[in-house]
């Protein structure tokens, strides 16, 4: 038996975005922006040295919904990001996503989706909507 979401629930996984991730994400879109790979360039930004993609960083909640919750079946209907800090390469992240709403008669949940710094400092939020698989929801 599937059990039943409920507003609140939680999942969160812990991950550390190296360098080489950041390369291979540039290499896959071909943002080979200066900011994120380019010491000296860096170092006259703001950030004062090569940081993570953001839609990297915004892409690391499908890992979630795709295998664990809801899980095998899921299709990801939207995702909205905000960006409030720079993640830096070798920074160990939390990646969370909480329970906001369930609508059962669209078979939809909307999910707080955030993710926090080493220092529990909230980088990045959002909210998606997902529909889970049929046997999978409240009905």
């Amino acid at each position: 038996m599937i059990r039943k979401m409920m507003i609140g629930e939680q999942r969160i996984y812990e991950r550390m975005i190296t360098f080489d991730d950041v390369k291979r994400f540039g290499e896959l879109t071909g943002d080979m922006n200066k900011t994120h790979f380019d010491e000296a360039y860096a170092a006259q930004t703001p950030f004062k040295k090569p940081i993570v993609h953001g839609m990297l960083i915004g892409s690391l909640f499908s890992r979630i919904f795709g295998l664990d919750y809801p899980g095998e079946g899921t299709i990801y209907c939207s995702q909205s990001v905000k960006f409030l800090k720079p993640v830096y390469p070798n920074t160990i992240i939390n990646v969370v996503v909480t329970v906001k709403d369930i609508i059962l008669e669209k078979n939809r949940v909307i999910f707080t989706t955030e993710i926090f710094d080493e220092n529990k400092n909230c980088v990045l939020t959002g909210e998606a909507m997902l529909m889970p698989r049929k046997e999978q929801s409240n009905e």
